[in-house]
């Protein structure tokens, strides 16, 4: 089960920006349901929580984190997953972020920048994919290039565990809290998934 948070108005990823059509087109090409859950950032950590909840009694008993070195995180996903029956395996911890970050690349994955921090990153790697060149611009611009401290965020449209790649379609760019966001769309046939298969809550 993927679980991805969404804006209060339940129509884009929290943190991303990506339309609830691209992340269902995502879960389809993984082969793997989707959860959604609206919040506002007041609410958030109260509706994870039930939604870890809800994944607990359904049998689910660990949940996958992508945290790599900051404390905060590790104990922001200790502290909900504590409330819960859910169980925290954070499989990049502690690994170097240079080394997760030329994994991603070596191992195929194809990942697209969709949102840049304005006081750190500019409109220009809006749209690029995350590869050598990339890497080297974004340390050149002064980021640390893993993007761990929420400099960027990505959407990961290909790679080993996709059945097929995601496409999707680049749009304008618009500005929400401090963030510049490339709209983004899926762009392939559409994805009809069972209404088991996407739990909105």
């Amino acid at each position: 089960m993927l679980l991805t948070m969404l804006h209060e108005r339940g129509d884009r990823s929290r943190s991303h920006g990506l339309p609830v059509s691209v992340l269902k087109a995502q879960a389809s090409a993984l082969g793997v349901p989707l959860m959604v859950r609206p919040a506002t950032w007041d609410d958030y950590e109260a509706v994870f929580i039930d939604a870890l909840r809800e994944l607990g009694r359904a049998g689910i008993s660990v949940g996958v984190f992508g945290d790599i070195d900051l404390e905060e995180h590790r104990e922001w996903v200790m502290k909900v997953c504590d409330a819960t029956a859910v169980k925290p395996h954070l499989p990049l911890w502690g690994q170097p972020r240079k080394v997760s970050l030329a994994e991603l690349i070596r191992n195929g994955f194809e990942a697209t920048i969709v949102s840049v921090k304005k006081e750190v990153l500019d409109r220009r790697f809006l749209g690029r994919r995350i590869d050598q060149e990339t890497v080297d611009d974004l340390e050149a611009a002064g980021v640390d290039a893993s993007g761990e401290a929420g400099e960027y965020h990505t959407v990961v449209t290909n790679g080993p565990l996709f059945a097929r790649p995601v496409e999707i379609r680049k749009g304008s760019v618009h500005e929400r809290d401090g963030y510049l966001f490339l709209d983004v769309g899926f762009s392939g046939a559409s994805i009809c998934l069972d209404s088991a298969d996407v739990r909105s809550g």
